[in-house]
């Protein structure tokens, strides 16, 4: 069985549903970056998505497919931009088109937005993106949000071509029927958090389910097996089976609630908690190997959440709105609880 293509809306691109999110990259070196990305293209992959805020992650896809004639023809490269300012995203563009070493980008993306940029009002954001177009820098506007009301709002509009926003098999009825209304209104998604941050450990179900729609998935790789485990999906496309729905049901009935998604958006904490990964420890600390999060450097991490201030930062800056100290306390004191033996993991 083939991989199955899709069309992302009136953009008209058309590209196998497995894309390469190159967030994680950031966090290996340049050879083993370049390797991955080229490795990513070699086994199939078409899609590569990066941003201005992924510290030298456009460097890297610049130098895996920027460096090679012919090339840049061959792929589709999306980036993105936080500018809140018409001069900061020119300022941010350019960087962004000579880290990749490229003269266009075939989706730019206003990146996780608190509001839908529209013309006229009054903050020339949305002028900008028709400029860039109209220069031929890049070819088709999106946006990024994490918020669900925002994204809706967004694709009432009418002025983006491309949505991104997390979806996985945890999400809502919400969630659903704002995929479909993308593809109603001719809009191109893009899927983000397709393991949750991590917490959806089986790719099987996880391509299973994306494959039920016309989404793009794009997969954060930093590591070789990880590549290598999307890629063989190539190979052996799946589809949703009763048995594959069934475990999905169950992992939703375990998963589902106020949890942490670990996007890290909340960071830098003002007392230097690891919000990110402690906020969902009780999840981490039973769908992986628990000794990994039992190491003495470990408890230093959860135990540091005792220093907790209640600023309040973290809440605010949530895009899922969570109750973040209250999350991280329940998650330290079931923490303390499975050290002391008094809960079986």
């Amino acid at each position: 069985m083939l991989m199955r293509e899709i069309v992302l809306g009136k953009t008209g691109i058309r590209v196998p549903q497995n894309a390469f999110g190159a967030l994680p990259i950031q966090r290996v070196d340049m050879n083993m970056a370049v390797k991955l990305l080229r490795g990513a293209y070699e086994g199939g992959m078409r899609f590569f998505d990066t941003a201005r805020a992924y510290s030298d992650s456009e460097e890297k896809m610049g130098q895996a497919f920027g460096t090679i004639e012919g090339m840049r023809e061959k792929i589709f490269i999306s980036s993105k931009t936080q500018a809140k300012t018409p001069d900061k995203f020119w300022e941010d563009l350019e960087t962004t088109l000579t880290n990749l070493k490229t003269d266009y980008l075939d989706i730019y993306q206003f990146h996780c937005v608190q509001q839908c940029y529209r013309p006229g009002d009054g903050t020339g954001m949305y002028e900008a993106m028709v400029e860039a177009k109209e220069q031929g820098k890049i070819r088709h506007i999106g946006i990024t949000a994490h918020l669900i009301g925002v994204a809706e709002e967004i694709v009432e509009s009418g002025l983006y071509e491309t949505l991104q926003f997390p979806f996985c098999y945890l999400a809502t009825e919400r969630d659903i029927a704002l995929v479909k209304a993308t593809e109603a209104a001719g809009m191109g998604f893009l899927a983000m958090k397709g393991l949750s941050g991590g917490l959806l450990t089986d790719s099987t179900a996880c391509m299973a389910f994306m494959s039920q729609y016309n989404v793009l998935p794009l997969w954060g790789i930093q590591r070789e097996e990880e590549l290598a485990q999307w890629l063989s999906f190539f190979e052996n496309d799946v589809e949703m089976t009763d048995e594959i729905a069934s475990f999905i049901e169950e992992d939703r009935k375990n998963l589902m609630g106020d949890f942490c998604r670990g996007c890290g958006y909340c960071m830098p904490c003002t007392v230097g908690i690891q919000i990110n990964n402690c906020a969902r420890m009780s999840q981490l600390i039973r769908r992986s190997p628990s000794q990994n999060f039992l190491s003495e450097e470990w408890q230093g991490l959860m135990m540091k959440i005792e220093e907790c201030v209640d600023c309040g930062l973290c809440k605010t800056k949530c895009p899922y709105e969570l109750d973040t100290p209250n999350l991280l306390r329940k998650n330290l004191a079931d923490y303390k609880d499975i050290l002391a033996g008094k809960v079986q993991i």
